[in-house]
Order: C-alpha cells, then sequence, then structure tokens
C-alpha cells in the first residue's frame, strides 16, 4: 500500500511538471530572457520553438530573410551602415542558424566560436578569411596579406602550425619586409635574392669551391644569418649522406646534377 501512495504522489508530480512545461514553458524550461530585439516574444516560446523538436531554421528564416541580412532590418527597411560584417550570411551552403545563434541571454546570444563550422561557407569563401575576420593588429599579422590557412587551421587560430624559428631565425641582418622573401603573397615558398647582392651563378659558384652541389633548399644549411653554423649543418649532412645505402645515394647524385644542369642554364 505503502509503495502504490509513493508512486501515485511521484505519478501527480510528473503530470503537473508536464502541464507546466506546456502551458508556462518560459517559466519552466527557459534557459533565461530572450535577447533584447526578441523581448517580446518572452512568453511566446512557440514563436521560435516547435513542440518536442525545439528551434528550426525555418522559424528563425520566416523573420530573418537569408538574402536580407546586413542589408535589410525585419521590417524590411534597409540598413544604411551594418556594424558587423554579415553578409557571409548569403553564402551559407546550409541554413543551420542555430550552429552560431542562441536567442537567451541565460545561454549565450553567440555561442562560442569554436562551435561555428566553417564547412558551412562555400569553399571559396572558406580560403578567403579577411572576407570575415580583420587581421590581428600585432606587427607580424599586419604585413602579412597572403592566406590565413597556411599558418592557421579553421578549428582553431592558436596553436599555429608555424614556427618561423624551425626554419629561419632572425637577426639584426634579417629584419627585412615578409614579402621581400615570400613573393606574390605565397608564404609556402620563399627567395633569398630579394636582398642578397649575388646572383644564382654566382652563389653556385661559391657553394661549388666548397665541393657543395646541393644548395638550392637554402633553409637546408642557413637557418640564421651564422655562417659557423651553416658549415656545421653541412659537414653533418655530408657526413650522413655517405652512409646512405646505393639507391639513395644514387637518388642525392640525380638530384644534385639536376640542379647543377639548372644552374648552367641560368648563365
Amino acid at each position: 500500500m505503502k509503495n502504490n501512495t509513493v508512486l501515485f504522489i511521484v505519478a501527480v508530480n510528473l503530470f503537473i511538471l508536464v502541464l507546466l512545461a506546456i502551458f508556462v514553458p518560459h517559466l519552466m524550461i527557459s534557459p533565461g530572457k530572450p535577447i533584447d530585439a526578441h523581448a517580446e516574444l518572452t512568453t511566446d516560446c512557440f514563436a521560435c520553438h516547435t513542440a518536442f523538436f525545439g528551434s528550426s531554421p525555418e522559424k528563425c528564416i520566416a523573420c530573418h530573410k537569408v538574402a536580407e541580412i546586413g542589408l535589410k532590418t525585419t521590417e524590411g527597411l534597409a540598413i544604411a551602415k551594418e556594424k558587423k560584417n554579415v553578409v557571409f550570411h548569403q553564402t551559407l551552403i546550409e541554413d543551420n542558424c542555430i550552429a552560431c545563434h542562441s536567442d537567451h541571454k541565460g545561454v549565450q546570444a553567440f555561442r562560442p566560436i569554436s562551435q561555428f563550422s566553417h564547412q558551412l561557407l562555400e569553399l571559396t569563401l572558406q580560403k578567403d578569411c579577411n572576407n570575415c575576420h580583420i587581421n590581428p593588429d600585432d606587427a607580424l599579422h599586419q604585413e602579412i596579406k597572403g592566406i590565413c590557412g597556411q599558418c592557421h587551421s579553421q578549428e582553431d587560430w592558436l596553436p599555429a602550425t608555424f614556427a618561423h624559428e624551425k626554419y629561419f631565425r632572425f637577426d639584426r641582418d634579417h629584419t627585412t619586409e615578409c614579402e621581400t622573401c615570400h613573393i606574390n603573397n605565397d608564404y609556402a615558398d620563399y627567395t633569398c635574392y630579394g636582398c642578397h647582392e649575388h646572383s644564382r651563378s654566382k652563389i653556385r659558384e661559391e657553394h661549388v669551391e666548397e665541393g657543395i652541389y646541393d644548395y638550392e633548399i637554402c633553409v637546408d644549411c642557413h637557418r640564421s644569418g651564422d655562417e659557423d653554423e651553416a658549415e656545421r649543418i653541412w659537414k653533418r649532412k655530408r657526413f650522413e649522406a655517405r652512409k646512405l645505402r646505393p639507391f639513395e645515394i644514387n637518388q642525392y647524385n640525380k638530384r644534385k646534377d639536376k640542379h647543377h644542369d639548372d644552374d648552367d642554364d641560368d648563365d
């Protein structure tokens, strides 16, 4: 008898909770007040939500037409100057508003950026970061006009995948602008002929004189302006090359001969 009484009380309470959730959901299950622009919908949950299914893009688009975002208000009035760059909404490949937006202050007006999927953007827009983002105001990024994806991923801004000192360390003799070494905004490639007073033929002559034929990739040995360091690295590479198996030696010599022939063509 006692167990039946407990079950009855639990059942009644659950029934009351369900009724309250249906008739006054804004008091029972609301995560917080709506944002100011939607204050008038505070007691009208079903303006944005569908019972048992939650919010949906269709509900949002009923008021916020994608083609007009950033251009017109929900009343159809033209926006003279949008404070934020939001016109990219017109190029989304999928209408998934809640992937970025929340309507309640109790959660967040905008979800954490880590939840935003760049896969919702067209491929061309994914590669054009400056269409939505502004370069950081530090000295390095203000000079760079290339593709952010060469150092950063779409999943996380940090850590960046590139550490310049891993390839070349700056010193007092190497303080030039980025585009001097990285031409055409291509930071995946570089040239050392932008500031050094020498030609390819002179460089070849200097290296061949030392018995160095594989010199096209400068940073293989020159990791900074320290010539002694470059010599130590080259000696180590030469020692390691002597330990290569016959097949690898053959490939090494082919590459060396190819660079030598290419330099002959430049003369």
